[in-house]
């Protein structure tokens, strides 16, 4: 047999294999997991055309970064255009819409200018292809063992998209602030939604497959972007053909396992080191139980003090469940890094049009395609995560900057004049992408203020030592490299892979240094001053280390000649290594004992309500399966990460007033918050009626739910009064819980 013929057959067997293994691992869920990998290859496929003509200089012409790209696209385009009116947002505008623009694509890349699809690379595209498949297979499965949409802040995320599911505008009503549309950054949970209308899937499953999508992005795109940066770093290497082969390969892997899986040195040194140490008398105290949040909540926390910080990673993410902007960001970011490193590589290896003719040279320089696109992701990057929008165009304009100045050495001013003429452009293209959010949206930023508190020394080294010793200690590789081998009249020729990582070494380190600096002002000023700011910033520099630190390991094991080098990176992979036992340490903690797949609950995320609500589940059910569109559901209005609010957000529908330092957050207004707060206590206790029909007058209120949060809350409910209201739609006889139809003043 020929050996492409068997290499079909081992792809085959592999195949059948992880099918099998999802049937026995997801069991009911099973469908809906293959349904959504499915529409990711569909969507892989269609938008592959362009992806593989940005990602021309890649082995694989970017076949995993096509996914994302279609997702982007595709949910963007539905997006502007159910958000400026055009469209309403229903199943058959996104079903149309996607299909439209597969079609044009197809019909480009067959009559137009589409590249040739690579078939070369196969065998590469298909390990890619199976690795994504297994780790967005293994965190499904995790998920089953913890589905509920309940707890931290799962009720905002889930009912973000019960919200949107129910609304066929964009944004949709506020479900706690009802009469006005949402004021943050929903883009995260509207990916999650409309991938739900595309498969016909239901937002209990599609509320946990959103952010197991995610994890599987969130490996596989830094391993393929860092198995290609090892790649080009390794053509030239006199290294024997299958070291050369295996180090893009491992390298990848490194770079997935560091972004994704790994936690930081908190936890080698708190859950492993000083236990060790106190066993053996070495160290004071006795050992305690490590709980994994402790990794994220150092500075500040440990010990008490009035500057409390947070600093989390996407392994934590990923674990805890939350569906929140900047998780589902990591997908776009991640195909972000992509392009740029892509437009990056193709300006090193092509070079520049001559200066002398003008319009060939703008046209280059201003219509590059990988620039455009990504400019088009900073400014979606404004409604997904404004956070990630500022940090990235920094990094943008770093990698923009650099390469110019390496593309034209010999004249610095025109490597300016080029960069500011892309910057233009880049800013631009940000602002028009932006435009159907920012047009409604009102910023919630107070100013930037310069920082009164400070990390201890030891912490910062606790959490950033290990990335900032490997990040330096590369720099200074190739700072060696320019001076012993660059001379004035030919500079060093660095490989594109360095550069790339010499900036994203800059940028992360950056990160790290500038919440000691400056922070970002809002409502947690009082003892959390800096903790959003620490947060948003070092998660995102937490990504880029982990490719930094895969990449300038894998350089020092295989493209160095000493010795020393060497065992520098044998030494930093196997501390690298040690920090991914915060998986294994975090998913038994959370989920359990997962190897026992019996024991695996499944994907529904509403699961919990029998449980814990009880008294209220068939209530909310009820409404979930009864009402249509998005009326006023009046219902007991309670602090932040309670368990109030339970019904709008198991349901979408709005109430009056929601969690309220979520919504001082996005309105920075507590006056009329404190209006809503008295005024729904009026409706449930007051005796006037006419006061009582004038307030759910205001308020558009069609229903009132009564149930056991609102008879603890208020002791002089009102039953009677409330009942007489209007009509008794749903009464449970056992738990006194009722739901009222608001009748019309006669």
């Amino acid at each position: 047999m020929a050996a492409g013929g068997k290499r079909w057959i081992g792809r085959g067997v592999l195949s059948l294999a992880a099918l099998l293994l999802t049937r026995l691992l997801l069991r009911q869920d099973t469908l809906i997991f293959l349904t959504w990998w499915m529409l990711l290859l569909f969507l892989g496929l269609a938008f592959w055309p362009v992806t593989s003509r940005l990602f021309s200089g890649f082995r694989d012409r970017g076949w995993l970064f096509s996914k994302a790209l279609g997702v982007g696209i595709s949910g963007y385009v539905v997006w502007a255009l159910v958000g400026t009116g055009l469209l309403p947002f229903t199943r058959g505008t996104c079903i149309g819409t996607t299909v439209v623009l597969a079609v044009a694509i197809l019909l480009w890349h067959r009559f137009g200018k589409g590249n040739d699809l690579p078939a070369e690379e196969a065998s590469w595209i298909f390990a890619q292809e199976l690795l994504f498949f297994l780790i967005f297979l293994l965190w499904t499965y995790f998920a089953g063992f913890r589905p509920q949409a309940y707890g931290t802040e799962k009720f905002m995320d889930y009912g973000f998209m019960e919200a949107m599911m129910r609304s066929d505008v964009l944004p949709a009503e506020d479900l706690w602030y009802a009469g006005a549309p949402l004021n943050y950054y929903y883009g995260g949970q509207y990916f999650a939604v409309f991938l739900t209308k595309l498969t016909f899937t239901r937002v209990e499953e599609t509320y946990n497959l959103m952010r197991t999508l995610v994890a599987a992005f969130s490996f596989s795109l830094p391993c393929a972007l860092c198995a290609q940066l090892l790649w080009d770093r390794g053509r030239g290497e006199q290294a024997a053909g299958r070291m050369k082969k295996m180090v893009p390969i491992l390298g990848g892997l490194l770079a997935g396992g560091a972004v994704s899986l790994a936690g930081n040195m908190h936890y080698v040194i708190y859950a492993k080191l000083l236990p060790l140490l106190q066993r053996a008398g070495l160290w004071p105290g006795e050992p305690e139980k490590y709980w994994f949040p402790d990794a994220t909540r150092y500075i500040g926390h440990r010990p008490d003090v009035p500057d409390k910080t947070i600093h989390e990673f996407p392994s934590y993410s990923f674990i805890l469940g939350d569906l929140h902007a900047h998780v589902v960001n990591l997908m776009f970011v991640l195909l972000l890094l992509g392009l740029l490193y892509a437009w990056h590589k193709r300006c090193k290896e092509s070079g520049a049009v001559p200066f002398g003719r003008a319009a060939a040279f703008w046209k280059q320089e201003l219509l590059a395609p990988e620039l455009l696109v990504a400019a088009w992701l900073l400014g979606m990057f404004q409604w997904t995560n404004y956070w990630d929008f500022v940090i990235y165009y920094v990094v943008t304009g770093g990698v923009v900057f650099f390469t110019n100045l390496l593309r034209f050495d010999q004249r610095p001013i025109r490597a300016v004049a080029v960069t500011a003429g892309q910057a233009v452009e880049v800013t631009a293209v940000v602002f028009l992408a932006a435009w159907p959010f920012t047009r409604t949206f009102e910023t919630m930023v107070q100013g930037v203020a310069l920082c009164q508190n400070h990390s201890r020394l030891y912490q910062l080294l606790v959490l950033w030592g290990l990335p900032a010793v490997v990040t330096v200690s590369f720099l200074a590789l190739l700072f060696y490299k320019k001076k012993k081998d660059g001379t004035k009249k030919k500079p060093l020729q660095l490989p594109a892979g360095d550069v790339f990582i010499l900036v994203l070494s800059l940028c992360a380190l950056g990160l790290v240094l500038l919440p000691e600096i400056v922070y970002v002002r809002d409502i947690y000023e009082n003892g959390s001053a800096r903790a959003n700011t620490m947060f948003k910033l070092t998660y995102q520099a937490f990504l880029l280390f982990g490719i930094v630190m895969s990449y300038s390991i894998f350089s020092f094991l295989a493209f160095c000649r000493k010795r020393a080098s060497k065992v520098w990176g044998v030494l930093c992979l196997l501390v690298l290594l040690s920090t991914f036992g915060y998986l294994g340490n975090g998913v038994h903690a959370w989920f359990g004992d997962v190897w026992k797949p019996a024991d695996y609950q499944g994907l529904d995320a509403t699961r919990f309500l029998e449980t814990d609500f009880p008294q209220d589940v068939q209530a909310i059910r009820w409404l979930k399966e009864n009402i249509d569109g998005h009326p006023v559901v009046l219902e007991a209005n309670g602090d932040s990460y309670s368990e109030y609010e339970r019904v709008s957000a198991m349901t979408g529908l709005p109430t009056v007033l929601g969690w309220y330092v979520h919504e001082w957050l996005w309105r920075n207004d507590t006056e009329d918050l404190n209006i809503r707060s008295g005024e729904v206590e009026e409706i449930y206790t007051s005796q006037d009626a006419a006061r009582v029909r004038e307030l759910l007058e205001k308020y558009k209120v069609e229903y009132i739910f009564v149930g056991k949060r609102e008879q603890e809350k208020y002791a002089d409910l009102a039953t009677d009064g409330l009942k007489a209201l209007g009509e008794v739609v749903f009464q449970d006889a056992v738990y006194q819980t009722f739901i009222v139809k608001v009748g019309k003043i006669v």
